[in-house]
């Protein structure tokens, strides 16, 4: 049995250069025209989702257009169009998330750069993988995908040429495998992830939520290619969403509109039926829950760009969709700057609005609430708070809430009465300070405004108890956890597990503390010891850690705690050295070290016995820490905790 390793534009002719043009083969003469709103029929690449739960990719290519002859926009339009610095993006690190593989991806890319006389692409700049983070095996190719990667690659170039870029490629269209991509893209250490690809809304987008809150991190999503209706995962209250503009060149500079080609086809916008509204969406859209989109840039294929592609295609395309507008956005906040650490950047443009081009005319349909579908001053469904005017609306600062109020669960609780009780709890994110209300709490216990708990319990039984941090802004935040009350005295909880969710069975980490993407299932590669889910650490290839903890009281008069768990190695690494390591620890004290060495071909479970913990509040943590080479793999499954008299 085998783990899988995871993680583990109208081309400005004046702005080329006669050596750049020789290099393709062309002379000056035989450059296309500028594209025309009114040329060519247009055509999606990707096919239409055949199931639920798998996504299309956004873009769109303009059909008739001659293969060897450049034409669409190019990097010195956009530059020129949203006032941004020529070569800009030096030390930002820009991941694209797509499905399946374009064999073709790094020669298209080195190909579309030299044509438009970008610097070329240095050692390591560019890197491909798969969604697990490892450069092989790499999944099926596709020929449609393909078209959606060049697109995505050329923008990122053509906005920010000097940027390390990272294509992260998923094993399917699947959103499980676009989910695991998405993690591991920010696993990889990108700053700025840009996706060109959605589906519809749905009833668990909610829980799927959880792969796009990445704090520090600018993730750009595509609103759209099909008129005005919501979609999945532009509406994530955590990343920004990006709709397209129709764009063109008049005498007198560059005019935008919403791009909206014909009844189905035009840029997404929308009110989601499932996502609450963000704290940093402070305009009024007329939505009480999450309004798409945030900010927008080119996305009609009339107005489009060029883009070089050679599997499934035969070289030179003009590419639309805000498949193109998602990656121009992401790269102009990587030429912005680094993200704060605990901030969500999609709030940033909502603080510095005066520094967008407003777009105010047109339409991508109809809608009850006409600032859905239709532009106008200030926020809009189609265009959000508008396209850039420079790299300032992209930058962190200014008044911005840092994001939701999280409260970490502090696990199951156990006394006996009698017991001197005394916990702090804890929150994060929103605007502090943060006012506390505890529900639930055993006889004898009480809660103060500061989040603390104190008292001695004076009746036996469980409890579950909700604790609620509201932050400065009013929003709030909750956790659930039990409490157990024993006589003690050896009776009571003794021989119960004390853990919670001890084999992640909730799909989710809670109550233990979990480094992103710990929590697994079966359907992302590995294999759980039983049920669906699992913990898995480490995988990357790459310096990595991973932890994963839980904080349990032991019951005093149990003077006996069984603490077992069940691990699966797997390695990459050959010999006995230990290069990747897992340490097992209780409190502060070391209970046991594993490696590469230590490779099963299966689960293998391992049993210790703890003492002087009676009374004792004992915080078990698995902490998985991989080298710069080469990946191990780590699973975590039915973790126990008992307890004897």
């Amino acid at each position: 049995m085998g783990v899988p390793l995871r993680r583990a534009m109208v081309v400005s002719v004046a702005a080329l250069s006669a050596a750049a043009l020789t290099s393709l083969g062309l002379a000056q003469s035989a450059w296309a025209a500028p594209a025309s709103s009114t040329t060519t029929g247009v055509e999606r690449v990707c096919a239409t989702p055949a199931a639920p739960h798998t996504m299309s990719c956004m873009a769109l290519r303009r059909t008739g257009m001659h293969p060897d002859v450049p034409s669409g926009y190019g990097p010195s339009d956009l530059d020129s169009a949203y006032s941004l610095p020529a070569n800009g993006g030096a030390g930002a690190t820009i991941a694209i998330v797509d499905a399946y593989d374009d064999p073709n991806a790094a020669s298209d890319l080195a190909a579309y750069r030299s044509a438009f006389g970008l610097p070329a692409l240095t050692s390591g700049q560019f890197r491909k993988v798969n969604q697990n983070g490892q450069t092989s095996p790499l999944p099926t190719a596709d020929s449609g995908w393909a078209g959606e990667i060049s697109l995505d690659l050329d923008m990122v170039s053509a906005v920010a040429p000097k940027a390390n870029i990272i294509l992260v490629e998923a094993d399917s269209a699947s959103d499980t495998a676009l989910y695991t991509a998405e993690d591991e893209a920010v696993a990889l250490g990108a700053k700025y992830v840009s996706n060109s690809w959605g589906g519809g809304e749905s009833s668990g987008q909610t829980s799927d939520d959880q792969h796009f809150n990445h704090p520090g991190v600018a993730i750009t999503v595509s609103a759209g290619d099909s008129g005005y209706g919501a979609e999945y995962p532009a509406t994530s209250k955590y990343v920004t969403a990006v709709g397209g503009t129709s764009l063109t060149q008049t005498s007198s500079g560059w005019s935008e509109k919403v791009w909206n080609t014909n009844s189905t086809e035009g840029t997404g916008s929308g009110c989601s039926a499932y996502d609450g509204k963000p704290s940093w969406q402070t305009v009024s859209t007329g939505c009480s829950n999450r309004a798409e989109a945030d900010v927008s840039a080119v996305a009609d294929p009339a107005t489009g760009v060029a883009v070089y592609q050679t599997y499934g295609g035969s070289g030179w395309a003009v590419y639309g969709g805000t498949s193109a507008s998602a990656p121009i956005i992401a790269s102009v906040y990587a030429l912005a700057g680094t993200p704060g650490a605990s901030d969500y950047p999609a709030s940033y443009p909502y603080s510095h609005a005066s520094n967008l081009n407003d777009v105010t005319s047109g339409s991508n349909g109809s809608c009850s609430t006409a600032k859905w579908c239709t532009a106008g001053t200030g926020w809009d469904g189609p265009t959000g708070l508008g396209t850039p005017n420079g790299t300032a609306a992209f930058a962190a600062g200014g008044t911005t809430p840092p994001g939701d109020v999280s409260v970490a669960n502090p696990g199951n609780q156990s006394n006996k009465v009698g017991d001197s009780v005394s916990l702090q709890l804890s929150a994060s994110g929103g605007t502090a300070p943060y006012t506390w209300s505890v529900t639930g709490l055993p006889a004898g216990l009480s809660a103060s405004s500061s989040g603390k708990i104190t008292g001695s319990p004076t009746t036996a039984g469980t409890s579950t108890v909700k604790a609620t941090a509201t932050d400065a802004a009013g929003k709030t935040g909750s956790a659930s956890f039990s409490w157990a009350i024993t006589t003690g005295g050896g009776g009571g909880t003794c021989g119960s597990q004390l853990l919670g969710n001890p084999g992640f069975e909730t799909g989710s980490a809670s109550p233990w503390s979990a480094s992103s993407g710990v929590v697994s299932s079966n359907a992302d590669g590995g294999v759980a010891h039983t049920g669906s889910y699992y913990a898995w650490l480490d995988g990357y290839g790459s310096s990595h850690t991973d932890t994963l903890s839980q904080t349990v009281q032991v019951p005093s008069g149990c003077n006996t705690v069984s603490f077992s768990f069940y691990v699966y190695i797997d390695t990459q690494e050959s010999g006995s050295t230990p290069y990747d390591t897992l340490t097992v620890k209780a409190n502060s004290t070391t209970v046991a070290t594993y490696s590469n060495a230590n490779a099963s071909g299966g689960y293998v479970k391992k049993s210790f016995t703890l003492t002087g913990a009676s009374g004792q509040s004992v915080k078990i943590s698995f902490t998985g820490t991989e080298d710069s080479y080469l990946a191990t793999s780590f699973l975590i499954d039915d973790v126990a905790f008992t307890t004897a008299s």
